[in-house]
Parts: C-alpha cells; structure tokens; sequence
C-alpha cells in the first residue's frame, strides 16, 4: 500500500508501508559509534532520499550487487556507466539479466530493470567508457562507487578524482569506494582522494599478472594458455597488422581461438575452449557470487555511512579471505610518497649504466609498484621514446638502444598522469 508524501522526503507516493522501518532505527537516533557530525531526523533523510547522488561503476557480478543494496538502501538518485555487453555467461551470478536480455547494454537493462523492481529509484545509465565523461560529470556526483574488473580502469578513474580536488574546494573531494572480487578473495576500501592511501598506492598489493616467454610461446608450447598467447601476442599482429585487438569483441575472440585450436593441434595440445581463450586474453578469474554479495554490501554499507554520517566509516581497507574458511581483516593503508598520483615526490630508480632505454622500458612495464604497459619517456627537454602515434615512434625508435642518464617523465596513453623518474646508478 502506497504511504502520503512527506516534505522532508522519508517517503514519496512510490514507497510501500514501512519502507524505511529498518534503515530509520539508526537515522532517528544517535548511537555510540555515531559521528560527532551526524545529524539524526528528518534532515539527513531528506538527503540520502532526494539530494544525494551516487555515481557506480561496473554492472557486472559486483555492480550488480551494489545496484540492488543501494536502491533498497535509499539512495534515489544513482548513476551508471559501463561500457559491456550482456554474455550468457553472465547469467548465473548478474542476477538483473535474463536470457532475453544477451547482447544489450549491461548499463541499459540493469538500469531499467531496478526502476521496475524498486519504485521510486531513478537509475541514469550510460553505455560507454569512463574516459568519455570530463570533469564536470564527476563533479556532479556526492560520492563513487566502484565495481570493476579492470586495473587501468580503476586507475584512470583514481587519478581523475585525485585530479579533481581543489582545496579551496572542499565540495571537489569525491570519496571512492573500490570494491573487487578474485574467486574466493575480495577487498573493499575507502578512498578520500589526496587525504588517504590511493588505488596507485597500493599497486605492489596486485597479484602479478601470469606470464609466459616468448621463446616457450613460439616454439616449444607446453600448455593450450602458450598456443592462445601465441595467437593473441605473434599471429594477431603479423596478420591483422596494426588493427587493435578487442578483447570484447566475439569476432576477435573467435578469430584467436581458431588460430589457437590450429596451433594445438599441430603441438598434440588439448584443452583450447573458447571460455579458456577468453580468460587468457582478458586475464579473466573464475567469479563466485557469493563473494561479491559479501563485497558489494560492505561498498554499500561505506556509501550509506558516508553519505548519512551515521557511523565513523572504513580506514580504510577490508579484505576478504574465503579459501580455507572465511577470514576478514581491516587495516590502514598507508600513502605512498612516490606515488604519481597522489605523493608528489620522483621516484628514484637504480639501474646498471649499461642499461639501454629498451631495457629500463621492459623494467617499468614489470616493476609491480608501476605496472605502465605501454610507457612513454622524455626528459624535460625533449622527448626519448614514445609509443604512440606511429610517426613519433619510428622517429624516436633509434633511441631504445641508447644508454639512460638523467631524470625521466614516464606517461602512458591509457593514464591520465605522469611519473616523475630519478635515475641513479648501482
């Protein structure tokens, strides 16, 4: 049954009897964990129901989650972006798609399919990529949430909201609530850009990404993941040239599994499947749904503290162990002062004075603390070798053999900042 509407917005003509019954017990009252700054009453619901604007990221496994804790929570005004499709093999744990709905926008169904289900709630989606939206979309938003698969991702929109902050500004500091899931193992943290530990400080923290030789990968393969990095890594270029591989793009996927199957064969290699050659292109780890029900309400819950100042909220970082039991640990990250994005200070590297810049390359794109795939370099006063565009590449190609000496700006395409190197020698 429909209740009347109330000017402080506790309630509108969409909401059902006793809507809110749970979630008031702690908005109505102070408590003993309370923050100094919480006002309990009709003020800070009024805020959560009508003013407060939510921005989440990713509506795959976790983004699901968190759509269905936020809107049941309260939070009425909530924003999405993400840039997939919807597979079949979503189904089973992206409880807002059906079968009918493979193929569409991720964003676009799960929006609509939380307007329908919880009256009320307006849900904006956008099919696209976080780089597309500038400045002034981020500023629009109380506080981000984020559910991503994606590292780059992740640190592109850090870095923006670290770029965003104007002290003189207090209303340009958006927290971030990172939310990420791996099998058994999850975190959630709590980001105050420029006043806490960044995502790009806790870079060494990652899992480093499973690689393979290229002399095993092109002519002794052992393992069917050696014949799809040989199709992805030597054949894809040699044959498609300069076309950029799409790792969501089924025709792309198709294309590698086929030359991979060929490739196994030749080798008497079994275990090529299309779902392995996407988990290898895209560096995929087996989902569990329950793991991401467990972190999407502890991102939800930090949003609903956050926003409503209820309860002091996380400092800053829970993880998640569930592979032998089920283990949880919270502790404070700390920043890190030669962190590019938020720390200010050049990090100085030792190296060999032998070593070329080829070299000092291939070390920046495996140095786990930097994690650049593509690093671009150039001195204050001219540039030494860049990746991209093709013209500037071949023109600064020479270079890669030259010895390194000096200080170094290192920037990649896909990162919206720059780090400062210091070069010193063993």
């Amino acid at each position: 049954m429909a209740t009347e509407i109330h000017a402080n917005g506790s309630a509108t003509s969409s909401d059902w009897q006793d809507r809110y019954y749970h979630v008031d017990q702690i908005l109505d009252r102070p408590g003993p964990r309370t923050d100094p700054s919480f006002l309990a009453g009709d003020e800070v619901k009024d805020f959560l129901r009508n003013k407060c604007k939510i921005l989440v990221i990713g509506a795959g496994g976790l983004g699901c989650e968190i759509l269905a804790n936020l809107a049941l929570t309260g939070f009425k005004d909530i924003h999405l972006i993400d840039m997939d499709t919807i597979d079949i093999s979503n189904l089973n744990r992206q409880f807002l798609f059906r079968p009918a709905d493979v193929g569409k926008p991720k964003a676009i169904v799960a929006a609509e399919y939380v307007m329908k289900r919880v009256p009320g709630v307006k849900v904006t989606p956008y099919y696209g990529k976080i780089q597309d939206k500038g400045d002034d979309y981020y500023l629009q938003f109380n506080l981000v949430i984020c559910g991503l698969d994606s590292v780059e991702a992740r640190r592109w929109i850090n870095a923006t909201l670290v770029n965003l902050v104007d002290p003189e500004n207090p209303e340009s500091l958006k927290p971030l609530i990172d939310g990420g899931t791996e099998g058994f193992k999850g975190q959630a943290r709590v980001i105050l850009p420029t006043v806490s530990s960044c995502y790009e400080c806790s870079l060494d923290m990652l899992n480093k990404p499973t690689t393979f030789p290229i002399c095993t990968i092109a002519n002794t393969p052992r393992l069917p993941e050696h014949c799809i990095e040989w199709a992805s890594v030597l054949e894809w270029p040699r044959v498609r040239g300069d076309e950029k591989l799409d790792t969501d793009d089924p025709e792309h996927i198709g294309w590698l599994y086929s030359i991979a199957v060929a490739r196994a064969k030749e080798f008497k290699i079994e275990g090529v499947t299309w779902s392995l050659t996407q988990g290898v292109v895209k560096n995929v780890i087996p989902a569990i749904a329950s793991t991401n029900a467990i972190i999407a309400a502890s991102c939800c819950n930090e949003a609903f503290k956050i926003a409503t100042s209820s309860a002091a909220y996380l400092n800053n970082y829970f993880m998640l162990i569930g592979t032998e039991g089920v283990y949880s640990y919270t502790f404070e990250h700390e920043k890190r002062d030669h962190c590019p994005v938020c720390g200010g200070e050049a990090l100085e590297m030792s190296i060999s004075r032998e070593w070329s810049v080829e070299q000092l390359i291939e070390l920046l794109t495996e140095k786990q603390n930097i994690q650049i795939k593509k690093p671009s370099l150039a001195t204050p006063e001219k540039p030494i070798y860049f990746q991209q565009p093709p013209q500037l590449e071949e023109a600064t190609r020479p270079n890669l053999e030259k010895k390194v000496s000096g200080t170094f700006v290192v920037t990649a395409s896909s990162l919206p900042f720059s780090l400062s190197l210091i070069i010193t020698y063993m």
